[in-house]
């Protein structure tokens, strides 16, 4: 059997240099390794890579969705290799064209099978990726103004209404009149939003927020 050719994209050296490991012991044939994307494209242009494994988030602050529309129109399978702690993003990324997302938790031998099946082209259902795809079909958006947005971030993340106010220079009934339209806007869609602890979720799971409260 000839070995999967394999690229990787990751902000994180070691990351980088463990992924090398992994192909050696799972006879994949490694043929680039960047810290971005555009620096993998130019690595690999002109080879036939059948799967890249790339990051959710990488330093050069670039879009999940950006990168993977870039790199599965370069020809590969995609799978996100991640801590997969970010909901929306991890959608971005299905949405965009990848293939799974493998957990960074997750032994290095499922990480390996999920490349073999993407290589062969295979629809890979392992809990993280199933579990975005039923989200991304439940989870509508609330579309909240931008007011709303901004009222929701700051006290999501752990201000008071009090505290809101006065960083937007607004009145105190107003921040509230905001949360109020806010939990009303979720609860019309079935997302439960009656706790801050619900409205910091909620915040998290359309990208408002990064999942790091203040």
């Amino acid at each position: 059997m000839d070995p999967v050719r394999v690229a990787i994209v990751d902000d994180h050296e070691a990351v980088r240099l463990g992924f090398a490991g992994v192909c050696q012991e799972f006879n994949f044939e490694l043929m680039g390794s960047a810290p971005t994307v555009p620096e993998l494209l130019t690595q690999i242009e002109g080879k036939d890579v059948e799967v890249v494994v790339t990051d959710l988030s990488l330093a050069d602050g670039s879009l999940v969705s950006e990168n993977v529309e870039q790199l599965v129109e370069a020809g590969p399978a995609v799978l996100i290799f991640s801590i997969a702690d970010k909901p929306s993003l991890m959608r971005a990324a299905l949405r965009a064209g990848a293939t799974a997302i493998v957990p960074k938790s997750q032994p290095m031998a499922e990480l390996a099978e999920a490349i073999r099946l993407a290589a062969k082209g295979v629809i890979i259902n392992n809990p993280e990726t199933s579990a975005m795809i039923d989200a991304d079909l439940l989870f509508k958006e609330a579309k909240l103004s931008i007011r709303e947005r901004e009222v929701l971030s700051l006290y999501a993340s752990g201000m008071s209404l009090k505290q809101v106010a006065y960083e937007l220079q607004i009145k105190q009934s107003s921040a509230k009149e905001h949360i109020d339209r806010v939990r009303v806007k979720y609860a019309r869609l079935g997302r439960e939003a009656a706790t801050k602890v619900d409205l910091f979720k909620r915040a998290v799971e359309d990208g408002i927020l990064s999942g790091e409260m203040l």
